[in-house]
């Protein structure tokens, strides 16, 4: 049996079955509480605070709840709702069951919610403490390092380990191995020796090991949780008393061949292997002074075309596989989707306002490392102005129409966002890594902010791949499309993402990196998943047979 079913990101609190959400002034606390029969696919069970695909569902939906429902909240704490045990991890079972594609995709999908953990707590003002109150293991530990502060019950027997390698003969690499070095800065030696040992280190040596910051006895453990997560409030600026703003459901019609929302339709050519994504501009007039902002809540265009492009990236991404390219499309007036940047930009410190850009923020870096060819096609009707700009700039090949009536001219447009506000993971604007951070080159976009740029200045600048005339377009479209869907997908998933993070590295980047590539080649080797495999035969009573070449 093979796991490979359609998934729904959609969720809220009334359904959530794994994860108990509760708040105390400027504390919020998520415990995990998986429930064994609640496995989003049967097959496994979900012992020992395992998660699978649809516990992160959850936790991602409440942290999204918790950043626009809850604006008084600063401080989050992560801990567990059952004794001795914090979370042991992704459940081995499911993995065991799951095919290549479903294993790569739900491990991305996890570092994504971790990675916006450590985005909120670096933009938003939202703190993140791990309270350990149990083993913690894998993919549970991998959980806590994300957080700002570790605190870890010294209990004699609780520990934090990362066992795949001696269980499981796999990386630790979605964000465990590279956070112990790269974040907490383990020394190479220790962590050699904590990532080949399957208990773990605990107590005072996890705090010498700069495993976890901080240990208590359990008598004291829950005072100190509060101090801990008071004193981390205090390095908060989120509002005390501000009004939340409800995430209510997305509306979303869903056929066979489409995804289609307010402001974002997704139109599938199985034959071709292609999906057209059409992001909409504002069609009425948008609140621009924070109470309207926040009166209009998640109907606020900015919010609402980000919410309903995440969800249709990550229905493509999961239930898609076989729908290799991408087409980005926009339409709409140009001038409505910068009056909504100029109102981001003049209340940027805004707390909801600062959220949407966040939500903006992490759709787009979504988008970047989407194993999926990106061609943006900039035509009559579009609007690739401002933050729908980014679209075309995330693109791996963008191309232009040269309309030789003036009256059917189309263009690009910019603006100071597009230099900063919506950065990738590395850090920098599309732009800048587009230009590889060349002054002179950044220097003559900038110049254009404010004035459409036309297919011929977008060529000389350098926005944009190609501009073919009326006569040649739709043959160079036609052939590039085709040329794309007869190359391996293995092939171009390795190559667009060199290509798209061609330049500066950071933890995150080293994250998809090994994600990608190691941890991708080391999830299908025998060693793993063969028949003798250490993944397969995992809880059977049965010892893995490796193949002992060093390849």
């Amino acid at each position: 049996m093979s796991i490979n079913p359609r998934v729904e990101y959609q969720t809220d609190p009334s359904r959530y079955r794994h994860w108990k959400l509760s708040f105390d002034g400027p504390i919020a606390t998520l415990a995990m509480d998986t429930a064994e029969d609640g496995g989003l696919h049967p097959g496994y069970k979900l012992k020992l605070n395992s998660y699978d695909l649809g516990v992160d569902i959850e936790l991602h939906d409440a942290l999204q709840r918790i950043r626009f429902e809850h604006p008084e909240v600063r401080t989050v704490v992560l801990t567990s709702g059952k004794e001795r045990i914090f979370c042991s991890g992704a459940n081995i079972f499911m993995l065991g069951l799951s095919s290549h594609a479903w294993k790569v995709n739900f491990c991305k999908f996890t570092n994504e919610t971790r990675n916006g953990i450590e985005d909120s707590s670096a933009h938003s003002g939202l703190k993140f403490l791990a309270a350990i109150n149990g083993a913690c293991a894998g993919g549970g530990y991998e959980v806590a390092l994300a957080c700002d502060h570790l605190l870890l019950v010294d209990d004699r027997s609780s520990a934090v380990s990362l066992p795949e390698v001696p269980l499981l003969g796999v990386l630790p690499g979605t964000g465990g191995l590279t956070r112990v070095t790269d974040k907490r800065h383990v020394r190479h030696d220790h962590a050699d020796i904590f990532c080949t040992t399957t208990e773990g280190v605990r107590g005072q040596r996890a705090v010498d090991w700069k495993l976890v910051d901080e240990i208590a006895k359990p008598a004291a453990f829950a005072d100190a949780v509060k101090t801990r997560a008071l004193a981390l409030a205090e390095q908060s600026d989120r509002p005390a008393d501000a009004k939340g703003v409800a995430l209510i459901p997305l509306d979303r019609g869903v056929t066979e061949d489409a995804l289609r929302y307010e402001f974002v339709t997704v139109e599938i050519d199985r034959a071709k292997r292609q999906a057209t994504f059409t992001v909409k501009a504002p069609t009425a007039p948008q609140a621009t002074e924070p109470d309207a902002i926040v009166a209009a809540g998640a109907r606020w265009w900015p919010l609402q075309f980000a919410r309903e492009l995440d969800d249709a990236i990550l229905s493509m991404r999961t239930n898609e596989l076989d729908i290799g390219t991408w087409i980005l499309k926009t339409e709409g007036d140009a001038a409505a989707v910068l009056a909504a940047d100029a109102t981001l930009k003049r209340h940027a410190n805004h707390w909801f306002v600062r959220e949407t850009t966040g939500m903006i923020r992490r759709t787009l870096a979504r988008l970047d490392v989407s194993s999926r060819s990106l061609f943006a096609l900039i035509e009559p009707g579009s609007c690739f102005a401002g933050v729908l700009a980014e679209l075309a700039f995330a693109a791996d090949r963008t191309y232009m129409l040269a309309a030789g009536d003036v009256s059917n001219a189309t263009a690009i447009q910019l603006d100071d966002g597009n230099f900063g506000t919506w950065p990738m993971v590395t850090g920098q604007s599309r732009l800048g890594r587009r230009f590889y951070e060349d002054e002179a080159q950044l220097a003559a976009a900038r110049a254009t902010v404010g004035t459409p740029v036309d297919a011929e200045q977008a060529v000389a600048l350098g926005l944009v791949t190609a501009a073919p005339d009326e006569l040649d377009w739709a043959d160079e479209i036609r052939i590039a499309l085709e040329e794309r869907a007869a190359l391996s997908p293995d092939s171009l998933t390795g190559l667009e993402a060199n290509l798209r993070f061609n330049g500066k590295e950071n933890m995150v980047t080293r994250i998809f990196g090994r994600l990608s590539a190691w941890q991708n080649w080391i999830f299908i080797r025998p060693n793993a998943s063969g028949e003798k495999g250490a993944l397969k035969l995992y809880g059977k009573g049965e010892k893995a047979a490796f193949d002992l070449d060093r390849v």
